[in-house]
């Protein structure tokens, strides 16, 4: 923006919002990035709203201006969700961070957008209840609705898609929507809640989120087992999901992961392809889920299945399970990491991730492989020089390969990482003609192109 717009808008933004109106440089700078690899882009304005009638106030002062706003949570999104290309204001929520009320009898929860699930989590503590949506990261929950988080628990509780409820939005002219009621179902026009989870703040910005909850179990318990190979694991997760086994949490880590995570957490497991696996319910059905489970491991070559873990010891490995991408990285201090996904049908996986390794012994690359393979899902950490144009563009290539082959297996670019910049171009492939009506529906709600530009969709 010019000088005159940028003083002028200050001076409104200034006016309503006082000193949580910043263009100091270190806070731009930590508002150009998340957690990707992508090149940071840093806006020109940085606000801390504290209220939905502050949101709207930013975006009716931006809009006026055509200025771009780009909303803000935790910063772990890991395809660019966040970065300012087009310059301009971002709303930080991180401010918002009220539980607006908690419904137990309904099993729900309303909350503010930049609350964050563990502080959710440790405020329902005494209801005996928990929002189960868990991605690894401590984000907020208005990010992990806008970029339709999923994570670990989703083979058995569902993805942010399935668990949002409603939303409190503000469009791109400052009017102040709710997207539904409250009630378990409804029959009652177009499911707007489900247009703006997963929109990556394209559409508006979210405020308010209202939740589904659960109510904890009574018995956890967890398991580890390696295998031969990475096929075997992928076929006892495959048979575990298909007998109606109801586990909560499956994930694969190879031969390379464990690796890394055995040095990086201080852990000692085989390093060999692995499974995670964990139970949820009854104390007598944990324990029937985990012996039937270690039955089918056993068939496929399962190795040293060890289950039961004390509380302790299953918090540590499931830690350890969401710092894989910081481990992957101590692989090779000083390389930087490119973290990429993709999910396919459940029968498909075994294909997908065969294919997988074989692309990268051939392309000599440096590739973690960990998923929540109990519903197709799969990450890479690919490790690069990014300032060696050939390397990056070797990965860049990996990255296009990978991704047209879970096309090609009916999948999808992205299972829960999200578009933003980075996955832009795999849409079209994708979605056909789809992406034309995702363009004219941008255009329906943000007019002037300004709510998160140059993210999911370009204007056509």
């Amino acid at each position: 923006m010019d000088g005159t717009t940028r003083q002028s808008l200050l001076d409104e933004l200034g006016a309503r919002l006082g000193d949580r109106v910043t263009t100091s440089a270190p806070i731009l700078a930590q508002h150009a990035k998340d957690e990707s690899w992508h090149a940071p882009h840093p806006p020109e304005i940085v606000v801390f709203p504290q209220s939905t009638d502050e949101v709207r106030a930013v975006v009716q002062a931006c809009a006026a201006r055509r200025v771009p706003m780009i909303p803000f949570g935790a910063g772990t999104s890991l395809e660019g969700g966040v970065a300012a290309l087009a310059g301009g204001v971002t709303i930080d929520l991180t401010r918002m961070d009220a539980i607006v009320a908690v419904n137990a009898a309904d099993l729900d929860a309303t909350v503010e957008a930049g609350v964050k699930r563990k502080s959710l989590n440790a405020h329902l503590r005494d209801t005996g209840l928990f929002f189960p949506v868990d991605p690894g990261a401590d984000a907020t929950l208005g990010g992990m609705a806008s970029t339709r988080a999923s994570g670990t628990n989703a083979v058995r509780y569902g993805t942010m898609r399935e668990n949002v409820i409603r939303l409190t939005v503000v469009l791109a002219d400052g009017r102040v929507i709710r997207t539904g009621s409250r009630a378990k179902k409804s029959a009652a026009g177009y499911d707007l809640t489900r247009l703006f989870v997963g929109a990556e703040g394209t559409l508006g910005v979210i405020t308010e989120v209202t939740l589904r909850l659960y109510g904890i179990p009574e018995a956890m318990s967890a398991a580890v087992s390696a295998f031969p190979s990475v096929e075997a694991a992928v076929d006892t997760c495959i048979q575990t999901v298909q007998s109606g086994i109801p586990v909560a949490r499956v994930e694969l880590l190879d031969a390379l992961q464990m690796r890394a995570v055995n040095a990086y957490s201080k852990l000692d497991y085989a390093e060999a392809p692995t499974l995670f696996f964990e139970f949820h319910g009854s104390r007598r059905g944990v324990v029937e889920e985990a012996e039937a489970v270690q039955a089918i491991a056993r068939d496929h070559g399962g190795a040293d299945f060890r289950w039961g873990l004390a509380a302790e010891e299953r918090n540590k490995l499931w830690q350890a399970r969401h710092d894989a991408y910081y481990a992957a990285l101590a692989l090779r201090p000083g390389l930087k990491g490119w973290p990429t996904d993709v999910c396919v049908p459940l029968s498909r996986l075994a294909d997908c991730i065969h294919e997988t390794r074989a692309d990268i012994e051939e392309s000599g690359l440096v590739a973690p492989i960990v998923g929540h393979v109990g519903d197709g899902n799969f990450h890479l950490t690919l490790l690069l020089d990014p300032d060696d144009a050939r390397d990056r563009a070797r990965v860049a290539a990996f990255n296009g390969r990978l991704v047209a082959r879970a096309q090609a297996m009916d999948g999808t670019c992205t299972g829960e990482h999200g578009v933003g910049y980075g996955k832009i171009d795999f849409l079209a492939g994708e979605h056909g003609d789809g992406l034309a009506l995702m363009a004219a529906l941008k255009r329906t709600f943000d007019p002037d192109n300004l709510m998160n530009p140059g993210k999911i969709v370009r204007p056509l």
